[in-house]
């Protein structure tokens, strides 16, 4: 029986087969999609893991800096030498499309482009481990900077896979099989009344042939 009431006719059984051909090729083209978004997020997963650890030795190099560094000035001072930035960074998110999925990927300008102009204080009362603890955050920054953005390409990429795996699981479980039932219930169907048809053309011609008969005999016997 049909999984869903259909019309046993030949117009409904071509519209089923053409449901049936459509659903197939959607389901190769899903398949092969979910397929390269796996592969492309598994590189990614890869690469982020990487940067997460080069990020957090950074940042704990930075921190042990600022430790060593606070430990050789007084708090005042630090404070002071560190309340008016002198490098301004300025942000830009963009999209890219990676197989129809729009992930962002973040760009960043500086107010100048020279790499030691990062230091707003001067150097009289200040210890060179401060120099350090600026410098190994600002060498850091990139790299948190890419990590943000790789992160969030995986967020979007899993959200996509998933909605790609349940479009693929619905064409081979429920689409896919029902058209095909509905292909077989409908193609039964139409045999049988062409069966009931050829019976009852069968029947008919008898019964012309029996009156032929009986009509050729009372011509005979008149």
């Amino acid at each position: 029986m049909a999984i869903t009431q259909v019309n046993p006719t030949r117009m409904e059984l071509t519209r089923q087969k053409k449901k049936l051909v459509t659903a197939n090729r959607g389901y190769k083209l899903l398949k092969d999609k979910r397929d390269e978004l796996m592969r492309q997020f598994l590189i990614l997963v890869r690469e982020n893991m990487d940067l997460r650890r080069q990020v957090e030795t950074g940042i704990k190099k930075a921190n042990t800096n600022f430790v060593i560094a606070g430990s050789a000035m007084s708090e005042e001072t630090l404070h002071t030498a560190l309340m008016a930035p002198k490098q301004e960074v300025s942000l830009t998110a963009e999209k890219k499309n990676v197989m129809s999925v729009d992930v962002p990927v973040f760009r960043y300008e500086t107010k100048t482009a020279d790499s030691n102009d990062i230091y707003s204080y001067g150097y009289a009362f200040t210890s060179g481990d401060l120099d350090d603890a600026v410098k190994s955050l600002a060498d850091v920054f990139p790299q948190m900077l890419e990590l943000a953005e790789k992160e969030k390409n995986c967020q979007l990429m899993a959200a996509e896979i998933e909605k790609t795996r349940r479009r693929v699981n619905a064409l081979e479980h429920i689409i896919i099989p029902e058209a095909l039932e509905n292909i077989k219930y409908i193609s039964m169907k139409l045999d049988e009344n062409e069966r009931s048809s050829q019976v009852r053309l069968l029947k008919v011609k008898d019964m012309m042939l029996e009156d032929a008969h009986h009509y050729r005999k009372k011509q005979a016997a008149g």
